[in-house]
């Protein structure tokens, strides 16, 4: 993992994509700790806070529609650089909100230029893969789950100096723009327009079952997210300092596994990567709910982490490269699924529990987990077969 990593950072283009990466999970960490201040000075109730954060999938789900149309028309290097730095903007704007309207605007544009901005990175990564034959999208998507560790850990710090929350995100988000403005003329050399189609087009045949792999994928990652605390606080009585350990377990295992991704899926095969991730996924589920033991229960979501981790980055180099379709629109195909999943995920697991345990509604994805894998093995754009060499490593004429 280390040469591959230190390979990815020497390589300017590879290092610019995966800041772009980091810059949402780095302005999200301050954000999710900011929440319940946010909530108080807005005067929201738990009902109104939980109907405002429905926008900004909206305004994904208004990406989704919009983005061919958006990158047939504009440069892709120039979307790269404007849409990052507006979205910097969109955060401060509402993490500052002096109203609820403001915050609920705020909030919806966030989604938007969020799904605009991961199909273009997305995309430019599929662009540098063909461009200098190298995998470079797991270790990418390692970026943004390094972003996100580093900004919880910034968050803790800025608020044991007793930073208000206004300012750390300010903070970021300018150190943020700053960089962004550094890489302006690096990111403005990509000319590439990434669709030739201004028309939103349903996924179909083959890139469905891409979709709901990620579908499961990214369920598996918001179930974990938002209920394995609970789980491990409510139902298996563990202390409030340990109910975080199942998400970190998970958090650094996914970390990890996209790391070293790029060296795995070209060895093992991204049909054989993609079964093999969702089964062990599946006996990570089911190590959490099958044994009634703390332990049990974060080394299951650990696994879980592991799993699923290089899962994303082979559905979306394989959407990406489908026969017929354009990146933007295989790209979009497939993160809908997973945008679906990840909205759909939690609530289902709440309604569930409601109704009988927490061990029950994660039960759910464990066979879902399962499925995942069937359609991999039957889906004909996965294959066996290495595409691109293994290593990261770059000729020296291009460094």
């Amino acid at each position: 993992m280390l040469q591959n990593t230190l390979a990815y950072f020497s390589h300017r283009p590879s290092r610019s994509v995966g800041f772009l990466f980091a810059v949402s999970s780095l302005l999200l960490g301050i954000w999710v700790a900011a929440i319940p201040q946010i909530k108080a000075r807005l005067g929201l109730t738990d009902a109104t806070l939980g109907l405002s954060l429905l926008l900004a999938p909206a305004g994904a789900l208004t990406g989704v529609v919009i983005s061919p149309r958006v990158f047939k028309r504009m440069e892709v290097g120039r979307w790269l650089f404007i849409g990052h730095f507006i979205y910097c903007l969109v955060f401060l704007a509402q993490v500052m909100a002096i109203s609820p309207l403001m915050f609920w605007v705020a909030l919806y544009f966030t989604g938007l230029l969020g799904f605009l901005n991961g199909v273009s990175t997305n995309a430019v990564v599929d662009l540098l893969e063909s461009r200098y034959n190298r995998r470079i999208m797991s270790t990418s998507h390692g970026m943004y789950s390094l972003g996100g560790g580093l900004s919880a850990g910034l968050a803790a710090v800025f608020y044991s100096l007793h930073i208000p929350y206004p300012f750390q995100i300010l903070i970021v988000a300018c150190i943020i723009m700053l960089v962004l403005l550094l890489m302006r003329n690096h990111l403005l050399s990509y000319h590439d327009i990434i669709t030739s189609d201004s028309s939103f087009q349903l996924p179909s045949g083959s890139l469905i079952g891409l979709a709901f792999i990620c579908f499961v994928t990214f369920m598996g990652e918001g179930c974990v997210a938002d209920w394995s605390a609970i789980y491990l606080k409510e139902s298996l009585g563990s202390s409030k300092a340990v109910a975080g350990l199942g998400f970190a377990g998970f958090s650094v295992a996914m970390a990890l596994g996209r790391l070293n991704g790029d060296n795995w899926i070209p060895r093992v095969g991204s049909k054989r990567m993609a079964i093999t991730g969702s089964l062990v996924a599946a006996a990570g589920f089911l190590l959490a709910i099958g044994i009634p033991s703390i332990y049990a229960a974060i080394a299951g979501f650990t696994l879980i982490g592991l799993g699923f981790s290089c899962i994303v980055p082979i559905l979306f180099s394989t959407a990406a490269r489908v026969p017929g379709v354009n990146a933007v629109t295989g790209i979009s195909a497939v993160a809908t699924g997973g945008l679906i999943g990840f909205l759909a995920g939690p609530s289902m697991i709440g309604l569930v529990a409601e109704e009988y345990t927490v061990a029950a509604g994660l039960s759910i994805v464990f066979f879902l987990a399962i499925l995942a894998a069937f359609t991999a093995l039957r889906n004909k754009f996965l294959t066996n077969k290495a595409e691109v060499t293994a290593s990261v490593q770059y000729p020296d004429q291009i460094l």
